[in-house]
């Protein structure tokens, strides 16, 4: 199991916490520079997805500073609930999300992705932003979010993959493991956040490998749609 902090004997569940609340800060700039600006085209790309479900009632999961939720929340009619286990993440997309005048359509809670506390069958989507990678068992994870799916409901699930075409593989690994840590080290102060980023990346499960984990937790009709060179993938599954 990898985890941000390996001098620490904490749980995965409470370092990743941690770390998100160490860079909380600089979160959104870095997140948006490091990708140069393709995570958006990313998200908008699988709300489009999901609005062909005309869902009332989406849930995000790992919401982060709520850019999902956000993009969202631009699908007609939604309610959106954002669930995190980061505060301090919380409180700056609570600040976003308020500066657009969204709290009527949003609302962001602490939470844990590996134990909801919502009833079975109460949303229509699930969304997951490169969030599942940190969960500390991925499997009871996504049971979760399948407990509290409605019947017909679909998961929509966004996170990196590791590609394999040459001459992509080599500039991705080059940046992933060179670059991305420098910068964000730079920026964060957070010596272990933006290591541990590649390092889970190249460690999540990705492909056929979670397409299979996804059925295994009683998904069906999962596929995935591979994004930008197979640098990111959009997984989808349905409750039936």
């Amino acid at each position: 199991m990898i985890k941000p902090y390996k001098e620490s004997s904490a749980g995965k569940k409470v370092q990743v916490a941690e770390m998100f609340d160490n860079i909380a800060g600089h979160y959104d700039f870095l997140n948006h520079f490091l990708s140069m600006g393709i995570d958006r085209l990313w998200r908008r790309k699988a709300i489009r997805i999901v609005s062909s479900k005309r869902p009332e009632q989406i849930l995000d999961v790992a919401t982060g500073t709520g850019d999902f939720a956000i993009e969202a929340s631009k699908i007609p009619n939604v309610k959106v609930t954002g669930v995190d286990i980061s505060e301090k993440m919380l409180a700056v997309g609570r600040e976003k999300i308020k500066k657009l005048s969204l709290d009527n359509r949003i609302k962001l809670s602490l939470g844990d992705s590996e134990n909801l506390k919502f009833d079975d069958h109460s949303f229509d989507v699930i969304t997951v932003a490169f969030g599942v990678r940190n969960f500390e068992n991925l499997s009871i994870g996504l049971k979760e979010m399948q407990r509290v799916l409605k019947k017909d409901g679909m998961a929509c699930i966004l996170e990196f993959s590791r590609p394999t075409a040459f001459p992509i593989k080599q500039v991705y690994e080059l940046y992933f493991f060179k670059i991305l840590p420098f910068v964000g080290r730079l920026f964060s102060k957070d010596n272990s956040a933006y290591t541990y980023l590649p390092e889970s990346v190249y460690n999540f499960p990705d492909g056929k490998d979670f397409v299979s984990l996804m059925e295994k937790c009683g998904f069906e009709q999962v596929e995935q749609k591979k994004l930008t060179f197979g640098i990111a993938s959009i997984y989808l599954g349905i409750k039936k």
